[in-house]
């Protein structure tokens, strides 16, 4: 069992205190190794009536603070994360299993979510404008939602906490994070770090739990509940906005993706692999902005393969807190058999592993980095979202036919786009069916971006300007002087 971080938090987190769960303690293991990390407090119903309790105590009084003090409470924490920085990376990589690498960039991604919304907080506006009838002027002014639910995904522990927690607290609402179980200790680090910079006892809560899904339930159910944000798979969105329906709880959705990475016939080839590195192997291809369809030019397609797959081999496959490790393993067994389903059924049909494409037999939940070659439109890479380190290789004629299978998908968070000319790559941008686009970029994550989907990729956006809205709600008032 590898040590902990000093002073890594595991028990719940609620109205400023640290407490144990009423369903005793759930086990968080390593992926690399599937042993044991920490045993975390695991909530019960009471618990979450309590963190709910907490948050709609200390909500009025944090809306009621000026926007500059709640701005400056985000900023310390933004300081304190880098401060903290190989503490926190060591954490990430230990129990989501990433690289350090990985890790370490996330933090400093994951920090700037605190910087940036510490400057927003104190530009929430309004608007005076005069009636088109002359009768009276129309005045609007924004205030905060109230207590927001706030659940997170693994695959990004402090990036997908930081891009709800920043907007909500710099928009006055209180909080319930609600972290997955594979990762819950990095976010009670976050509620530790947040105390620290001066958030009053109650606006946020961490609550932790094996099985969440009747809690969840329950604070949807909960009239004090005024805001959902989620990230996660679309099947389960799904079922959240249904139980959010019930009580017309204003709903944020980031979910999941199907991303097409398109190389077209006059790319520059390396450019283009050393962008699909970055989109593809980023976390270990665990990310939804991750590229999940290679649809290459039949022209450049081989090319492109070889390319791809002789950089993909010389990564390290190691347990995430190595400094030596490219590659780290999947969250679980469960992600990491999933992976190898899809493969093998796609290999069925027809595709070609060129790289990779067998589990072994080390301890751990690792796949290798695989590519495939000859891939069918409808095997399960083409249309199924992998989320791991396989590169499924499906060619196209042109232009329209790599549009066509690209906007076939049901899903539309993230696309790539590789051209050397610009006019060609915007004009392909502007017809893809996705929130997001690479131009001739492996990355586009930025907390100064507005980041989500279309279609069932998600509901909202995060980060940006655009962010802080989803945790503010308009008033208009008629009135003449």
């Amino acid at each position: 069992m590898t040590a902990l971080p000093d002073k890594t938090p595991t028990q719940l987190f609620i109205g400023g205190e640290w407490r144990d769960g009423s369903d005793g303690t759930f086990d968080v293991l390593d992926p690399s190794t599937g042993e044991l990390v920490a045993a975390v407090a695991n909530a019960g119903p009471d618990d979450m009536a309590a963190a709910i309790t907490a948050a709609a105590d200390a909500q009025p009084d944090w809306a009621a603070r000026p926007p500059r003090e709640r701005g400056e409470v985000l900023r310390k924490a933004w300081q304190l994360m880098i401060e903290r920085a190989e503490d926190l990376a060591f954490l990430m990589s230990l129990e989501m299993g990433k690289s350090l690498t990985d890790s370490r960039g996330e933090v400093t991604y994951a920090a700037e979510f605190f910087r940036w919304y510490s400057e927003e907080a104190v530009r929430v506006g309004g608007e005076l404008r005069m009636s088109p009838t002359g009768a009276n002027h129309i005045l609007t002014f924004k205030k905060p939602f109230g207590v927001a639910l706030l659940l997170t995904p693994w695959n990004f522990p402090a990036a997908m906490a930081t891009r709800k927690l920043g907007p909500a607290l710099a928009a006055g609402c209180s909080v319930v994070l609600k972290p997955a179980e594979d990762t819950p200790l990095t976010a009670l680090v976050l509620g530790q770090i947040l105390t620290e910079a001066g958030a009053p006892a109650g606006v946020v809560n961490v609550v932790t739990a094996e099985k969440p899904g009747d809690l969840v339930a329950q604070a949807l159910a909960d009239d004090r509940v005024r805001k959902l944000s989620f990230t996660g798979s679309t099947g389960v969105g799904s079922l959240l906005l249904k139980q959010a329906a019930e009580r017309v709880v204003d709903s944020s959705m980031e979910l999941g993706g199907n991303d097409p990475f398109l190389v077209l016939d006059d790319a520059d080839l390396d450019a283009a692999v050393e962008g699909a590195m970055l989109a593809k192997m980023r976390n270990g291809g665990q990310a939804c902005t991750a590229a999940n369809r290679f649809l290459v030019a039949e022209s450049v397609a081989d090319e492109f393969g070889a390319k791809l797959a002789a950089k993909m081999a010389e990564l390290t496959v190691g347990p995430g807190t190595s400094e030596d490790t490219n590659l780290g393993p999947m969250v679980n067994a469960k992600q990491r058999d999933g992976i190898a389903d899809k493969v093998a059924r796609s290999v069925a049909a027809g595709a070609k592993a060129v790289l990779g494409g067998v589990s072994d037999d080390r301890p751990g939940f690792f796949y290798p980095a695989t590519v495939l070659t000859d891939v069918p439109r409808d095997s399960a890479v083409a249309v199924e979202e992998v989320f791991g380190p396989v590169a499924p290789i499906i060619t196209v004629r042109d232009d329209d036919d790599a549009l066509a299978v690209a906007n076939s998908s049901e899903m539309g968070l993230t696309g790539y786009v590789y051209t050397r000319d610009l006019a060609r790559g915007l004009r392909v941008c502007e017809q893809l069916q996705v929130g997001m686009v690479g131009l001739n970029r492996g990355l586009v994550s930025d907390p100064a971006a507005p980041f989500g989907g279309v279609k069932q990729s998600g509901l909202g956006r995060e980060g940006g300007f655009e962010g802080i809205e989803e945790y503010l709600e308009t008033t208009y008032v008629a009135t003449n002087w």
